[in-house]
């Protein structure tokens, strides 16, 4: 069975942000992703992972903003990444910096660079260039501090212009920007949404050694993985043949809505498809 990282943006979403650490552990997760950490200083993310036992596998890059006052405007205003938009070129990379901070203090070995909305009256093949120079930097500064980036192609029922829809289009940018430490996040609720045929795809992508890490979550709804139209149960057997022929030893992140919401212990009632 692949190894999961409980997303702790999405799970948990009854008990205060700093408190869901321990309980993931305690339902049994080794590792933890979440959406973005700038809001709280560095030393205590660490000492609530330290102490509940996790490792941290996973976070964005700022949404927009170098600061966590910047940051969090820049998310509440529908910012989703800024790798694509011209003349923002500054701003990203003072959030990259930032965002390596962060892995280092954290021990975190990837992030995901956000690659943003294409601006109105742009086309994706218009501002694409901008996009690849922004990630060559990222990635050639992560490199230097032993931190993979990546990226991620993303559904435009959640998220209308997003500039990256493709696992094709993804793997293409990755050849263009040529960086052995830039990969594809490979979200199989996108996946399924924007083309479907999920399992040859994974049998596709996964053996070239350019797929960072996998999420999940149910599809139409975005909830639990055993409700929807997918079948992860099967998905999980193909993730587990690949990566045994292939050698790859990555994570699955759990991000995905609790169907139960905000009721107490709601996530954790969830969890059976994971105990089974």
């Amino acid at each position: 069975m692949p190894r999961f990282a409980a997303n702790l943006s999405l799970l948990y979403p009854e008990i205060h942000f700093l408190d869901r650490f321990e309980a993931a552990a305690r339902d049994g997760f080794d590792a933890v992703e979440f959406l973005f950490p700038y809001a709280w200083p560095a030393h205590e993310l660490r000492a609530r992972l330290d102490h509940a036992g996790l490792q941290q596998v996973l976070f964005n890059s700022p949404p927009g903003g170098t600061d966590a006052d910047s940051i969090a405007r820049a998310w509440e205003a529908g910012d989703k990444g800024i790798a694509c938009v011209p003349g923002r070129e500054a701003e990203f990379r003072d959030g990259v910096t930032l965002a390596l901070e962060y892995a280092q203090a954290l021990g975190c070995p990837r992030i995901h660079l956000m690659g943003g909305q294409i601006p109105e009256g742009r086309t994706r093949e218009s501002v694409q260039p901008t996009y690849i120079a922004n990630l060559r930097w990222a990635a050639q500064q992560a490199a230097a501090v032993g931190v993979d980036v990546l990226i991620e192609p993303i559904n435009t029922r959640d998220i209308p212009r997003f500039f990256l829809n493709r696992q094709d289009h993804a793997h293409e940018i990755v050849d263009a920007v040529g960086e052995p430490n830039l990969k594809v996040q490979m979200d199989l609720y996108h996946c399924q949404i924007v083309e479907g045929d999920v399992a040859m795809k994974i049998r596709k992508y996964l053996p070239t050694g350019r797929v960072g890490h996998f999420q999940i979550a149910g599809v139409p709804e975005r909830h639990e993985p055993d409700v929807g139209e997918m079948n992860y149960t099967y998905l999980f057997h193909v993730i587990d043949e690949v990566s045994q022929a292939c050698g790859w030893q990555g994570w699955v992140g759990c991000e995905y809505r609790p169907a139960r919401g905000m009721a107490p212990g709601g996530t954790s009632a969830g969890l059976g498809w994971m105990r089974r």
